[in-house]
């Protein structure tokens, strides 16, 4: 089944196809953001068989909606499966459908928040995800189940973890690292396993540092050690190993890695080394790198846009 095809079974009304899109498609499409260097980004192919695999996914969530369109769940899986195939404005319409059907549901907020930033939509997602966490103040967190298994088929985040999570990344992406690392030190704070502890404290640790506060910086590298239980976040376990001086900055580049997201993060945070060490030239060398790849979505290529547009409007002024 085709990507139009398993789009097809979705109505229009659910569709948001003109959320955020501005004149006529070109050959390509309509395109699903705009990168923050002004370029028009356009939904990445995925390879045949996990196109596939996407579509059947797709297809067994619309059919779970199509029999209770009101159900929180059944909307949430839809736009996520919308999402991974690439389609971020239609996924955006799907989540502000489950918020005018749920207002009350945080779970809504922190998804359309997620692909907000995605989109480059920065203040939109500040907006959702701290309506989120005030929803939060009065809900037990929850385990987060997930759309992509890991090897032990066992989710590693948790709502809680996961609003204050993509808030911090944000406020990060914004610049404002105040903001950002308040946000990051909420998510270790409702860490429960070490794929959520090695993320939140990566990019805490990144926000000190572009804040000046090496010691606290530091301080947030104590309990990070070799043989931690870390299933997913790889590139952001050995990224921390890097700032301890366990790995070194080239061999974390020359690292294989597993998809465009680990790839980004793990030249990322090499590249943002660099810059807040006082070597500005490596470290636009590596973002202009990270951005030359094809898909766009992961945060390492968002966070390396950020900077980039950063550096040039210091040029220009």
């Amino acid at each position: 089944m085709r990507l139009a095809t398993a789009l097809a079974l979705v109505p229009a009304v659910l569709l948001a196809s003109c959320i955020g899109r501005r004149g006529p498609p070109t050959a390509a499409g309509y395109p699903e953001a705009t990168s923050l260097l002004g370029a028009p980004l356009y939904a990445v192919e995925r390879p045949r068989e996990r196109r596939q695999e996407l579509e059947a996914d797709l297809a067994t969530a619309y059919a779970a909606y199509e029999r209770d369109p009101d159900n929180a769940d059944a909307i949430i899986w839809l736009g996520r499966r919308v999402a991974y195939l690439g389609r971020y404005r239609d996924a955006l319409g799907i989540f502000s459908e489950g918020i005018r059907k749920h207002p009350e549901d945080p779970r809504m907020y922190r998804h359309r928040g997620h692909r907000w930033i995605t989109v480059r939509e920065f203040d939109r997602a500040v907006q959702d995800l701290e309506q989120a966490a005030r929803l939060l103040r009065s809900r037990p967190d929850e385990v987060e189940p997930d759309g992509a298994p890991n090897v032990r088929n066992e989710p590693r985040s948790t709502l809680h973890w996961n609003v204050w999570y993509h808030l911090g990344l944000a406020h990060y992406l914004r610049g404002e690292f105040s903001q950002a690392q308040y946000s990051f030190r909420n998510a270790l704070a409702v860490s429960q396993n070490d794929d959520a502890r090695v993320t939140a404290s990566d990019w805490m640790y990144m926000t000190l540092r572009r804040m000046g506060r090496e010691e606290e910086a530091a301080a947030v590298l104590g309990p990070i050690r070799e043989g931690m239980d870390v299933i997913e976040n790889r590139s952001y376990y050995r990224r921390l190993l890097m700032y301890k001086g366990v790995i070194s900055p080239d061999s974390l580049l020359a690292l294989p890695t597993q998809g465009a997201g680990e790839a980004a993060a793990l030249q990322y945070g090499v590249g943002n080394w660099h810059l807040y060490n006082g070597r500005v030239d490596q470290a636009e060398e590596i973002f202009w790198r990270v951005t030359s790849a094809e898909d766009w979505a992961p945060f390492g290529y968002i966070a390396a846009e950020a900077d980039l547009r950063r550096m040039l409007n210091r040029r220009r002024n």
